[in-house]
């Protein structure tokens, strides 16, 4: 028995499963969830820390549900790992009011680390400005959200907090009360979106401040760009999302090709966010994933599909602009066609007169992004069971 097991008495560990998860997660306003496998001795190691951490955390927020710190075992509840998208141990997840947060913790293994990751997750996210004569002096090259109430304790003003805790990374969150800000509020509580750019005008959210929904749907759709950029800081991040990646590679400088890519997505491909990531990447820092299709950042732009299992390619980028076109390549990703015809050559109905069938000892090429380097500690299921 591993001598994590041996101490009980001081761990507040709550130990999850289908039955009390979701009761748990939905009542915690921070919950920090460890994700371990026994076999794993990274998971071994973490445990005593993992518990220190907690019992540091409890000292400050003794309510129960202030601060959770819980633990699934993976391979005794592998239908709640799959549901979370787990493939390495440990893996810290952060919930808050049992919504996932996408951005897992990758800090030290440490007491210290931990409780003071914790302690920034407790700290409010929103800065109350004293004087409407602030917002003028703004960052407008960051995205700004600003709520105008008339009382802190109302629920207008619960319902932004809760949507600023989870978004706070995405967007700056600002607010003011009572007479200060009175006259931003001619018909009520307000909430105002300040889009970077000096120029670009403010968007206004219409709907009811109560509903955590409406108001949490709205604010995400102006604080996280349809068309992100995939650095090597944010690549596994993204991976773990668990969506394939429709990329554009393009020159850091070629913003004319990235304006394209981001009008076409928009037009074209609003129906498919939540089932692909649509983001871009410069050429010069990704070469290598290039040279997995036989490109080169002279041949930039480039669109690819990285399905985690293979890279597929767009025809040409000056396709973008017909009707569709973009749309289609994605549809084919899902239907399995990009995958099939890379095999098999193309499907008899698209085979032109004449048309050479593809070599079908070809393989498309495999895919690049999935082997970004994982985080100190944390092996995958089956490198570990290698070792062992």
């Amino acid at each position: 028995m591993v001598s994590w097991l041996l101490n009980p008495a001081r761990s507040e560990i709550t130990s999850l499963e289908s039955g009390n998860i979701d009761d748990i997660l939905n009542n915690a306003d921070v919950a920090l969830v460890n994700f371990y496998a026994d076999w794993c001795r990274f998971s071994q190691m973490l445990h005593p820390i993992f518990e220190e951490a907690s019992n540091v955390i409890k000292e400050e927020y003794p309510d129960k549900n202030q601060v959770v710190f819980a633990r699934v075992d993976c391979d005794q509840h592998s239908d709640i790992a799959q549901r979370y998208r787990i493939s390495k141990y440990p893996t810290l997840k952060l919930f808050r009011n049992g919504m996932m947060m996408k951005r897992e913790y990758r800090g030290q293994r440490s007491v210290t680390a931990i409780a003071d990751y914790i302690r920034q997750q407790k700290s409010n996210p929103i800065r109350e400005v004293n004087d409407l004569e602030e917002i003028k002096s703004l960052d407008r090259s960051k995205r700004n959200i600003i709520g105008y109430f008339e009382q802190k304790d109302a629920n207008n003003y619960k319902t932004f907090e809760r949507v600023a805790n989870i978004l706070h990374d995405d967007c700056v969150f600002l607010s003011a009360f009572g007479p200060i800000s009175k006259p931003e509020r001619f018909s009520g509580d307000n909430i105002i979106y300040k889009p970077p750019g000096e120029n670009a005008p403010d968007m206004v959210y219409l709907g009811s401040m109560t509903n955590f929904d409406l108001t949490y749907a709205w604010t995400q759709d102006k604080c996280v760009p349809l068309v992100r950029e995939i650095t090597f800081e944010n690549g596994e991040e993204l991976t773990e999302e668990g969506l394939p990646f429709l990329i554009l590679f393009h020159m850091k400088d070629d913003l004319e090709s990235l304006e394209k890519f981001q009008q076409e997505v928009a037009r074209q491909l609003i129906s498919e966010k939540g089932t692909i990531n649509f983001l871009h990447a410069d050429c010069d820092k990704f070469r290598h994933p290039l040279l997995h299709i036989q490109k080169t950042p002279a041949d930039c732009p480039v669109i690819a599909i990285d399905s985690f299992r293979h890279m597929y390619v767009f025809p040409d980028f000056s396709d973008l602009a017909i009707p569709g076109k973009l749309k289609q390549f994605v549809l084919d990703l899902h239907s399995g066609k990009l995958h099939r015809e890379f095999h098999h050559g193309p499907d008899p109905t698209d085979v032109a007169p004449g048309q050479p069938i593809q070599d079908l000892a070809s393989s498309p090429p495999e895919s690049s992004f999935q082997k970004l380097a994982p985080s100190e500690h944390r092996y995958t299921l089956l490198r570990e069971k290698d070792e062992l």
